[in-house]
């Protein structure tokens, strides 16, 4: 195996060019933790938050990546056998201890899902993390039911995506945002009833199709949004607040009765892998197998091209996932 692997390591917040792949030991690995070795991972905007210094919680130098796929190089507590196809994700990866973006990477047994699946590493990659926050979002943030309608804001990033496919497969009416009007159509391609241009005003848009409001509302642009969010969701509707794709976290001065309808409930969801069950990623990846999940790959990039697919994600150019291809 050798003593030695290629990483991309982060010595501290900065561009993207502040990824630098280096040559670095091999990750011992003890009980309880599992060695993988990577075939491909997801990018993340979290992997973002990191890079740019917006994450506090991170210690340099570090690997980033908060998921993997690949196969079992070692598992010394016997919880997986050598060469099982595995995912990894979340459990502290890439902020408290080296994450996914190697050629290697060592992951508490918690955090990994065996999988079984004739896909390619790069779609395989592509699903974990992916998967893991729209079905907590839907499941445990909005707790969809058949026959609801769902807006979904921020709908061309991979979470918004997975979230209108997973969606519509539960027989949810689906309304998807972009602030792109060239986009409308991918949106279509996948199923959206009704894709809608954003330009931070929906409200009234959205009751033009559903006048009561929606039932459910999924947020992942941000703050800065998310009281129009708020006035778009029908009385006992639930607004969950996932993602921050425009950067903002916080709403100033905050007061509920000002910012929150009458009888709208606004939750929040930011899940570990242990919110999506074994059985429920297998049956995600089985339907895209099947040609029945159709989630969008925006592109995949090799190893050395690691900064150019964050310059792609901080300028919110992709419709879908950015994968990186690690063999």
């Amino acid at each position: 195996m050798g003593a030695g692997m290629r990483a991309i390591v982060l010595d501290g917040p900065g561009p993207p060019e502040a990824l630098r792949i280096k040559d670095v030991p091999m990750p011992e690995v003890g009980d309880g933790w599992v060695r993988v070795k990577v075939q491909a991972f997801g990018l993340n905007r979290s992997e973002y938050h990191l890079r740019t210094g917006v994450a506090t919680n991170a210690k340099f130098p570090i690997v980033p990546g908060i998921e993997a796929v690949g196969t079992v190089d070692a598992a010394p507590g016997g919880e997986f056998p050598e060469g099982r196809t595995v995912v990894a994700m979340m459990g502290g990866m890439g902020r408290t201890f080296d994450g996914g973006y190697a050629e290697y990477t060592v992951v508490p047994a918690s955090s990994v899902i065996p999988v079984r699946t004739k896909l390619d590493w790069a779609t395989l990659g592509a699903l974990p993390e992916m998967l893991q926050t729209a079905h907590g979002s839907l499941y445990t943030g909005l707790d969809i039911r058949q026959g609801q309608t769902i807006l979904i804001r921020g709908g061309t990033s991979s979470i918004g995506v997975a979230a209108a496919v997973l969606a519509k497969e539960q027989g949810l009416t689906v309304l998807s945002t972009t602030r792109n009007p060239a986009r409308l159509g991918a949106l279509r391609e996948l199923g959206v009833d009704h894709p809608l241009v954003d330009d931070g005003s929906l409200a009234d848009a959205v009751r033009e199709i559903v006048p009561d409001g929606v039932d459910v509302a999924l947020e992942l642009v941000g703050t800065n949004v998310l009281p129009d969010t708020l006035r778009a969701t029908a009385v006992h509707g639930t607004v969950c607040f996932t993602g921050m794709l425009s950067d903002v976290w916080s709403i100033p001065d905050f007061y509920p009765m000002a910012v929150i309808p009458n009888g709208v409930r606004l939750t929040a969801y930011g899940g570990e892998s242990s919110d999506l069950p074994a059985e429920a990623l297998q049956r995600y990846v089985d339907l895209v197998e099947a040609g029945r999940l159709p989630l969008k790959i925006h592109r995949v990039y090799a190893f050395d091209e690691i900064a150019e697919a964050h310059r792609v994600m901080e300028a919110g150019g992709a419709v879908g996932k950015l994968v990186v291809r690690v063999r």
